[in-house]
């Protein structure tokens, strides 16, 4: 497939940038030695690392406005925006499934799980699609209000934000039973940080990356700027009472982390789109989905043909840990397996290969 024409430079350059942080974070060569803005807060906070998934998520919202919004304002029918958006959604949730159940069936100890990255962006694409396509602007940010609203209510209801007791893990365990993420070794209580409570906040993170979009569209960059050190102080003044928290997906993380991906997004515009600087991370931005969902099955093969070990021991910390230690080691796999991906999608781009669900 080719590429469609038209593309918005900068958001492609922002989009590869996060997949490029997604493999950067989720390939190290040793998870007992990871630096710690590489790693996921434990429980409350933020760390670099915990802006990569919502970033993903508003950059979606941005690009469903660039690309349904221009097509509805031609005169495409309406329900057939309709159908090709949820039938993306759906080869996306699928193929989440398809990479869970490998996992399950060739990882020695893993189970079958059925939330996941994949399938999460699969819910929030097919919402936001059918938003733009149905939904005034106006509704865009009631519904943002509702979400946030409504899940904040759900959370409080539970009277804990603490691991495994919290409302959210409570209905995933009743939904999802066992197959999820993480299992408490003594109670048997469950979390997932992609259940299905939590994905209503994400899908407001994403609706936001649709307003952002729609202004992106209007040149409407003022209004962007002040919506970004909006919703950061807003997340910064809500994290004492309502903590950010990326494994919930609080109200606070969702407005903390969309203030910041609204002003990478301006960033990312002015000095690609108007300033002419090279738009770094393109080539993974075109194939987005491709270099993700090809980097998950990496994870699964290597280790389940018992390379992972081999390759990381005698490639590098066998010589890069006496040297520099087992931290460094450890992020020199990780760059190495960014750097080989790079490398796929540059081939792909050069042979115009455009993979999308």
């Amino acid at each position: 497939m080719s590429a469609s024409p038209g593309r918005l430079a900068s958001l492609d350059a922002l989009r590869g940038l996060t997949v490029a942080g997604m493999l950067l974070v989720n390939d190290p060569g040793d998870w007992g030695h990871v630096y710690g803005p590489l790693e996921h807060a434990a429980w409350h906070g933020c760390t670099p690392t915990d802006l990569v998934f919502p970033f993903f998520l508003f950059v979606m919202g941005v690009s469903v406005a660039l690309a349904i919004l221009p097509r509805l304002e031609q005169g495409v029918a309406p329900g057939r925006l309709r159908r090709a958006a949820l039938w993306r959604a759906l080869r996306i949730l699928a193929l989440g499934l398809a990479i869970n159940a490998l996992a399950a069936w060739w990882l020695p100890g893993r189970d079958m799980r059925w939330p996941g990255v994949l399938q999460r962006i699969g819910v929030c694409f097919a919402v936001v699609a059918a938003f733009a396509i149905y939904t005034p602007r106006r509704a865009w940010w009631i519904a943002i209000m509702a979400l946030l609203a409504g899940y904040t209510a759900l959370l409080l209801s539970g009277g804990t934000l603490d691991k495994w007791d919290n409302m959210v893990d409570r209905i995933d365990g009743m939904v999802f039973g066992q197959y999820v993420w993480d299992h408490h070794p003594l109670t048997g209580q469950v979390h997932d940080p992609e259940g299905l409570p939590a994905t209503l906040p994400a899908i407001a993170s994403s609706l936001l990356g649709l307003c952002a979009g729609a202004w992106l569209r209007a040149g409407r960059l003022g209004r962007l700027s002040v919506a970004g050190v909006v919703a950061l102080v807003l997340g910064a003044a809500c994290s004492p009472w309502m903590p950010l928290n990326k494994n919930l997906w609080t109200p606070s993380f969702v407005l903390w982390t969309g203030g910041w991906a609204v002003l990478a997004l301006l960033a990312c515009h002015w000095l690609v789109d108007v300033r002419g600087w090279p738009a770094l991370g393109r080539r993974f931005g075109m194939n987005a989905i491709a270099a993700y969902a090809g980097s998950e099955l990496m994870q699964i093969l290597l280790p389940a043909l018992g390379w992972q070990d081999r390759l990381y021991r005698h490639l590098f910390a066998g010589w890069i840990a006496p040297l520099a230690g087992p931290y460094v080691a450890s992020l020199a796999w990780a760059i190495a397996f960014v750097a080989l991906w790079w490398a796929i999608v540059w081939a792909m781009d050069r042979c115009r290969i455009y993979l999308k669900l």
